[in-house]
């Protein structure tokens, strides 16, 4: 192995050291990005002061990359990147998700061809707060009874970003909602790389278990959410200038504490898709 790692968590995430991701990254050692990633759901890279080119560049050898739907909030030169941040300029956000709490969620888990991967790097950050927790849904589902995975087994569940959206405030218009409507997607998701199942399911987006009665989906549901993000199967990163996360969004889910407004805080992110011929989760 051309780098050193460290764990993270005891069940997914580890440090990679030794690998300058602004430096050109051969076949070897992306190699071992792939089969790290594959294996560890969750990669931190620190001390990575990457241009946006830099991230488009490295996420690029992983899969195509998406263009996200919030277009007014993409980098200007390189629209690969979504600016999540509180920041404006003359008065505009630049930005997405501002300075409040983000709660539980899998980034495009409401679109047809639903993310592989992302990558988010740091920019500017504030004195406190702003933290980022993942849970490992891989985990969450190989830890759950049998009669809860039969129960589970071919279900899927209404994905919703309108639902989403309303939780956090954020503006919508009548395009938006028509390019992004409620969708269906598998409870358990076959990972399209590695075959791993993993929990499909978040409490920002996912509103009802198909086939099963309101209220009996809701109970499950509620207890899915509450199993999922367990000590054991959340590691939370406290964000320093320059770090990277590459994190599975396949079998990995996502959330934010909120920061102090005052202070400015910009992260850019890049959106990795699976094989075009995997589009749909099985």
């Amino acid at each position: 192995m051309a780098f050193e790692v460290r764990k993270l968590n005891p069940t997914f995430g580890v440090e990679v050291l030794g690998i300058d991701l602004t430096k050109e990254i051969t076949a070897d050692i992306l190699d071992e990005v792939k089969s790290l990633w594959a294996e560890h759901q969750l990669l931190l890279f620190r001390g990575q002061p990457l241009e946006e080119k830099d991230a488009v560049a490295f996420s690029g050898l992983l899969g195509e990359l998406e263009i996200h739907v919030r277009r007014e909030y993409l980098s200007p030169e390189n629209p690969e990147i979504l600016y999540v941040s509180n920041m404006k300029v003359d008065g505009k956000a630049i930005g997405i998700l501002s300075d409040t709490e983000v709660g539980w969620h899998y980034d495009q888990i409401y679109l047809p061809r639903p993310a592989l991967g992302s990558l988010l790097y740091a920019v500017t950050l504030p004195t406190n707060g702003g933290q980022t927790s993942f849970a490992d849904m891989s985990a969450a589902y190989e830890s759950l009874s049998d009669d809860i995975k039969a129960t589970l087994k071919g279900r899927k569940a209404i994905q919703s970003y309108e639902a989403f959206n309303n939780q956090y405030s954020v503006p919508t218009d009548s395009d938006q909602k028509k390019r992004t409507p409620d969708i269906k997607q598998p409870v358990i998701r076959t990972h399209p790389i590695s075959g791993r199942k993993a929990l499909y399911i978040c409490p920002g987006m996912t509103t009802q278990i198909v086939g099963l009665p309101e209220d009996e989906s809701r109970d499950l549901l509620d207890y899915l959410f509450d199993w999922s993000v367990k000590t054991e199967f959340v590691y939370t990163h406290n964000w320093v200038h320059d770090d990277a996360v590459l994190w599975d969004n396949a079998a990995t889910m996502h959330r934010r504490e909120p920061f102090d407004g005052k202070e400015e805080r910009l992260m850019k992110r890049t959106t990795i898709l699976p094989p075009a011929d995997l589009a749909v989760p099985v």
